[in-house]
């Protein structure tokens, strides 16, 4: 089987047990690990991720020995990058063996041709045309930031902040961010609406593909294109526990592990 799973946010302030948590995660990936043959990551697996030159993430000791765990028997995980573990310079690659994508791929799995991508960022070209200036103002601040997150040289000048308060104000941004998501869930918002499958759908015009895998919007979706694509979107790994397998012939199903109750 193969796995394709994100958002866990482990580490997250907004969790008042996070090691219960953590412990929780690794004991979903051991438990697929049994049959898989490959696993996808798809973005935010970390809550908060920055490698300093001279100081590496402390707290993640679980996770990285679970990930050894995998990859040490020959399962191959691909981690791509979400909009919280962007900053990651080659310590995670080098501490795990995951295989890192810091960018949507295409990728022939069991057969099917499937776009894989965190989500963040992922819109139609005409999606500020759909929505009146005040939210149009909303997009382009969140492009920006995002712009931000991702520039090479404004990463390597993140570092020069002491990692105290580097951490400090990463991991507090990133609370807020899961204490207003949990206070205001964005549900699936339509097939006319939800970013993410208005995007698969233009990039459908360009050419088909089987699927369409996206993280990020902490929903659960599967839905069939008239072209018959799927979209799917996983859920997350830090409230709902879905998750997608797929099979060796290329059928993929949403699963859930285990519920697991915010604390």
């Amino acid at each position: 089987m193969i796995y394709f799973l994100s958002d866990a946010h482990i580490g997250s302030r907004a969790l008042g047990d996070r090691a219960a948590h953590e412990k929780h995660v690794c004991q979903c990936l051991l438990s697929l690990s049994s049959d898989a043959t490959a696993v996808y990551l798809l973005g935010d697996w970390f809550d908060y991720w920055y490698e300093y030159v001279w100081r590496k993430p402390q707290e993640y000791s679980l996770t990285l020995a679970t990930l050894r765990q995998l990859t040490g028997r020959g399962i191959p995980v691909h981690y791509f990058i979400g909009n919280h573990d962007i900053w990651t310079f080659g310590w995670l690659e080098e501490q795990t063996g995951v295989i890192l994508h810091r960018r949507p791929e295409v990728m022939t799995i069991a057969g099917k041709q499937c776009l894989l991508a965190h989500g963040d960022g992922l819109i139609p070209s005409d999606m500020l045309l759909r929505y009146p200036k005040p939210v149009q103002k909303k997009i382009r601040r969140f492009m920006f930031l995002r712009w931000v997150f991702h520039n090479p040289v404004l990463q390597r000048l993140f570092a020069l902040v002491p990692p105290a308060l580097g951490d400090r104000l990463g991991y507090e941004w990133a609370r807020r961010s899961r204490l207003k998501e949990l206070a205001h869930p964005v549900g699936y918002k339509g097939e006319h609406e939800e970013e993410l499958v208005l995007y698969a759908k233009e990039q459908e015009q360009k050419r088909h593909l089987d699927y369409y895998i996206f993280g990020h919007r902490h929903i659960e979706l599967d839905l069939c294109l008239a072209s018959d694509a799927r979209v799917v979107i996983l859920g997350d790994m830090f409230r709902q526990f879905t998750y997608a397998a797929m099979d060796n012939n290329g059928n993929l199903t949403l699963e859930n592990y285990e519920e697991y109750k915010v604390q």
